[in-house]
This record gives C-alpha cells, sequence and structure tokens, in this order.
C-alpha cells in the first residue's frame, strides 16, 4: 500500500468528518438534506450519462438503497441537530460498524475472527462511554436517533453489497444511486416540510455551505473508492474509520465542543476497535 494511498485515505476521512460538520452547522435539518439531494442529483447525472446503465438485476436494490440512504441523511441532520457533533458521529459511525458486522454474520454466515471479536468488544464499551453525558438521562431521543442512524446504514450497506456485484460496474451503480438520492431526498424534503415557504427561503439562504457539504461528500467517496480498487479493502476501510477521530477535533474546534479526558480516550478506543473489525476480516 503506497504512501500515496494512505495520505489519500486519511485525506478521505477527514472530508468525511468535515462534510458531516458542515451539516452540523446548517441550522435547519431538512434545508441541509434537500441541498446535498440537489448535489447528488447533478453530480449523478453527469456520471449516468457517462457510464454504461448498471444490469436489471440490480435496479430493485438501487431503489430500495437510496430509499434507505434518504432516511439515513434525513435522520442524521436530525441527530446533530439535537446533540453534540463530537458524540454523534462516532457514535453513529461505531453503531453501523457493529450493525453490518452482525448482519453479515446472521445474513451470509460470516465468523467472526478473533481480531474482530476484539474489536465489537472494543467499539461496544466506547460507544456505551461516548452515550454517557450529564444530561444522558434527558439525552434518549438523541441516542435513540443515532443508533437509529447507525441502523440505517447496516440496512442500506447489505443492500449495495449486493446490488453492486449485480450491476456490473461500480461507479455506474454508484452514478444511479445519487441519481436516485438527488429525486429521493428533496422530495421526502418537502414532504415533511411543515412551512414550504421557509424550507425554500432556508435552501436559498444556505445554498453555499449545504452544496459545499454535498461537493465535499462526493469527493470523500470518490476517494475512497479509488483507494478500494488499489488497495487492500480492509487496509483502506481501517484507516477510513479515522474520521471517528477528526470528528472530535472538529468539534472542540469548530463547534465550543469540550474536549474531555474521556471522549478523547473512548473516540480513540472506537476507532482502534473498528479498525480491528476491520482489519480482521
Amino acid at each position: 500500500m503506497s504512501a500515496l494511498v494512505v495520505l489519500a485515505v486519511l485525506g478521505s476521512a477527514l472530508l468525511h468528518g468535515t462534510w458531516n460538520a458542515i451539516a452540523k452547522s446548517l441550522p435547519s435539518p431538512l434545508a441541509s438534506s434537500t441541498l446535498m439531494g440537489i448535489v447528488y442529483l447533478c453530480a449523478g447525472g453527469i456520471g449516468c450519462l457517462l457510464m454504461p446503465v448498471p444490469d436489471p438485476a440490480a435496479w430493485p436494490f438501487l431503489t430500495a438503497s437510496a430509499l434507505a440512504q434518504t432516511l439515513y441523511l434525513l435522520l442524521l441532520t436530525a441527530a446533530y441537530a439535537r446533540t453534540e457533533f463530537g458524540r454523534a458521529y462516532p457514535l453513529a459511525r461505531g453503531a453501523s460498524v457493529l450493525g453490518v458486522t452482525a448482519a453479515a454474520a446472521v445474513l451470509f454466515g460470516e465468523r467472526l475472527t478473533p481480531l474482530q471479536l476484539a474489536g465489537v468488544a472494543i467499539v461496544t464499551g466506547s460507544l456505551f462511554a461516548l452515550s454517557v453525558t450529564k444530561g444522558a438521562l434527558r439525552d434518549l431521543a438523541s441516542t435513540g436517533l443515532i443508533l437509529a442512524v447507525g441502523a440505517t446504514v447496516t440496512v442500506y450497506s447489505v443492500i449495495d453489497g449486493a446490488g453492486v456485484r449485480l450491476s456490473g460496474h461500480a461507479l455506474s451503480y454508484a452514478a444511479w444511486l445519487f441519481l436516485l438520492q438527488g429525486v429521493t431526498i428533496p422530495l421526502a424534503c418537502l414532504v415533511l416540510a411543515r412551512d414550504r415557504r421557509a424550507l425554500l427561503h432556508d435552501v436559498r439562504t444556505l445554498a453555499p455551505r449545504g452544496v459545499a457539504g454535498g461537493v465535499v461528500s462526493l469527493v470523500a467517496y470518490t476517494i475512497v473508492v479509488w483507494a478500494q480498487s488499489v488497495a487492500p479493502l480492509a487496509v483502506v476501510s481501517a484507516l477510513r474509520e479515522t474520521s471517528v477521530l477528526v470528528a472530535g477535533v472538529i468539534g472542540w474546534v469548530f463547534f465550543r465542543e469540550p474536549l474531555r479526558a474521556w471522549r478523547i480516550v473512548a473516540s480513540v478506543a472506537a476507532a482502534a476497535g473498528i479498525a480491528l473489525v476491520r482489519l480482521g476480516a
């Protein structure tokens, strides 16, 4: 694995934490999701024109994944509106890793290696530590919301794992997936909006940051796809999860969230546990 690939994946981790921080910074979750969807629509449309159409067998998976990822983005932005970034991000990322690992074992009969079992134990303990705050009892709703985010990541990851293999072309599958999300996300936001005029006003007002967040997320995704094509998947995935550490720094620097010692330890432990789960595969 070359130094270029390592630096690229670490850069992708930074970009992933960055676009999530942009989503957190926007005061309107629905406007944030809408703007992300618009970026996906434009990028997906361009990709669909340049690449072949996926095999028909992949279309049910594309549709299901687009719906699951729409729900994911709506839940994610709602979670960021309710709780600290440095808590929500690693909790959601870790929960999704545990979910995907469990789904692989139950649905596909994959057995966990000793390294993976150790990683699962570390991630579980770290997530428990991250979920405990002074207002933990009052914050059960946000904790449930964050865990729901992890659950949706598990769902669409399993769907995509099957769909992309049937598509015949991974990047084509991704392009059509972005195009579909570019339709479903804005439509869902319009349906959920209590005041559509206010939503459209927020979309116009927040457009620069929202579009920037969408572009950054696409760049981060593209880097990972490229890295996975030239380097071992497990190593790329493990390096990618350093974004958990990035989240703590972003929360401290940009959102003025206290950088408590126990949260630093829990975030580092979560990143290490996730790496063990990935590398043990």
